[in-house]
């Protein structure tokens, strides 16, 4: 399991990325079982009101979330890029620069 972690303007996003042989969670909308590797991580975006306030870049930012939406991969690194992909995207709907993002990757243990 790898953690892919994005930090911008003073906020933190984090997906996991479900590697070959590893149990990915199964819930409504997961992909099929057989994908050999599986991207879940949170989508949100800016609203105008209501939501959760989130402080990016020292303002205030309202921020409403969406259900994680897996996405299953045939290869490690298809799911690497996506997941970089998605987490900058994440940042980009609340107002922050693409090139602002520093996104690492963390092997993590499964528990």
């Amino acid at each position: 399991m790898l953690l892919i972690r994005g930090e911008a303007g003073g906020t933190t996003l984090t997906g996991t990325l479900y590697e070959r042989g590893e149990r990915a969670p199964s819930f409504k909308g997961a992909p099929d079982e057989d994908a050999p590797y599986v991207w879940v991580c949170d989508e949100f975006y800016e609203v105008e009101s209501g939501g959760t306030e989130q402080v990016v870049e020292g303002e205030e930012v309202n921020v409403a979330f969406e259900s994680p939406m897996p996405r299953g991969f045939d290869t490690r690194e298809q799911a690497l890029t996506a997941a970089r992909d998605h987490v900058r995207t994440q940042f980009v709907r609340i107002g922050v620069d693409a090139e602002d993002v520093d996104i690492t990757v963390e092997k993590a243990e499964l528990q």
